[in-house]
């Protein structure tokens, strides 16, 4: 979730406006090197020119962490998640609506990262402020209410994530947000593989494929997220032939959009290496029967 940035009137201010707005359309597209110096440039020459707490800092440093969970440079985005939340609390208060965007946000980097109690008060946080600010039927607040439902679901905490998830669907598709179907129809259908709702899942995670491609290109790491998660799941169903070419394509992907050790890229190639292990063990169990087969000894027509 993003911050936008204030308005601004000199020549420096709408130079770093500039390189903010490039830095988020990198990001969008998932170009992620030319996203980060775009990023820094415009972070260096704001902080030279406004100081390094002055509040115009927290959509950049915001933003700027976003880019890291994305990359998978964690750390960064931490600090600069944290650096943001406390300029803004000295400067908002505690309560601020913009201080539940960067809740929300520190709870998907704890979800990206696995810690999911370490997240889930963060993000329930996030519901708790934007709530207070902008009433419970507020779209936003139903936008905080579905990460907190990721991290939930990592605690397996399946029926309050669910009830979430299909609320969520029901208004974004009565809003026609495409990109917001996408993500909660892929998390929805993560909770059904897990219940053994197979064909449901199939059917969710096909649409969020579908959905994904359309909006942000068939090269883009969102689309490899929901590949690799479809792939898993027809592994599970059988159809290891076409898991194998779904792992393919989303690694290659995440080959060119991701840094080699960023662990999206890491995970899905070590879910194809066991299911190419898995495959191996059955063509030569195949290969096993098939011989034993051939060495029969002719059968021999009784004299």
């Amino acid at each position: 979730m993003s911050l936008p940035m204030p308005n601004a009137a000199s020549s420096t201010s709408e130079r770093i406006e500039s390189l903010h707005a490039q830095a988020n359309r990198f990001c969008a597209q998932g170009h992620y090197q030319p996203a980060r110096i775009a990023f820094e440039q415009a972070l260096a020459l704001a902080e030279s020119v406004l100081g390094a707490q002055a509040l115009e800092l927290v959509p950049l440093l915001n933003n700027r962490a976003v880019l890291g969970k994305y990359s998978g440079d964690f750390d960064a985005a931490q600090a600069c998640y944290e650096r943001a939340l406390s300029i803004a609390e000295q400067h908002l208060g505690p309560e601020h609506a913009q201080l539940a965007t960067l809740y929300h946000n520190l709870g998907g980097l704890a979800h990206a990262r696995g810690e999911y109690e370490r997240g889930e008060p963060l993000a329930r946080r996030a519901v708790e402020i934007r709530q207070l600010a902008l009433g419970p039927s507020h779209i936003l607040v139903l936008a905080d209410q579905v990460a907190w439902a990721g991290l939930l679901d990592g605690l397996k905490r399946f029926d309050e994530s669910e009830t979430i998830y299909r609320r969520a669907l029901a208004v974004y598709e009565a809003l026609g947000d495409d990109a917001e179907i996408a993500v909660t129809l892929n998390n929805l259908a993560t909770i059904c593989a897990g219940r053994g709702e197979l064909d449901e899942a199939l059917s969710h995670y096909q649409r969020a494929l579908a959905l994904k491609e359309q909006r942000l290109g068939p090269g883009h790491p969102d689309v490899a997220l929901t590949l690799n998660n479809l792939a898993l799941l027809r592994k599970r169903q059988g159809e290891f032939a076409d898991a194998a070419q779904l792992y393919r394509r989303a690694i290659g992907i995440f080959e060119q959009t991701l840094r080699a050790g960023h662990p999206r890229l890491a995970t899905c190639r070590a879910n194809y290496a066991k299911l190419e292990l898995v495959m191996s063990e059955l063509a030569a169990k195949a290969a096993r029967v098939g011989n034993r087969h051939n060495s029969k000894p002719p059968a021999t027509k009784p004299a």
